[in-house]
Formats: structure tokens, sequence, C-alpha cells
């Protein structure tokens, strides 16, 4: 499975972030989910500050528009 596929598969369970992805073995999950938006898919990034500044990307997966 390419890890565009395990991106996708995760994603499709719930939010994820780069510290998800390494579980997988995904060290550059902004360039994966940027794969999976050339291929169509409606990947929404949010930006999460935490209490102490510091930053990150959570990404889930919304429904396409397409029915």
């Amino acid at each position: 499975m390419s890890q565009n596929e395990q991106v996708l598969a995760a994603l499709r369970k719930g939010p994820l972030t780069a510290a998800d992805a390494v579980d997988f073995g995904c060290y550059r999950l902004a360039a994966r989910v940027r794969n999976l938006r050339e291929q169509g898919h409606n990947v929404h990034t949010e930006l999460v500050v935490t209490d102490d500044g510091k930053r990150y990307a959570r990404y889930t997966l919304r429904a396409s528009n397409a029915a």
C-alpha cells in the first residue's frame, strides 16, 4: 500500500496530524495531502495552536460535492 493510500485510509477514519502519520512511516504528510488533493480528494487543513504557542496542521477528509 502506498503512502498516499495509507494517508487516505487514515483520513477516512478521522482527523490526522503529522505526529499520527509518523506511526505508519509518513514523514512528509503535507506532501501526501497535496497528492491527494491533486487526485481530487477534498482535504481540509485546520491550523491548531497549542497553549504554549506551537502550531501544527490537522487534516480532515470532507465529503465530495459530487453525488
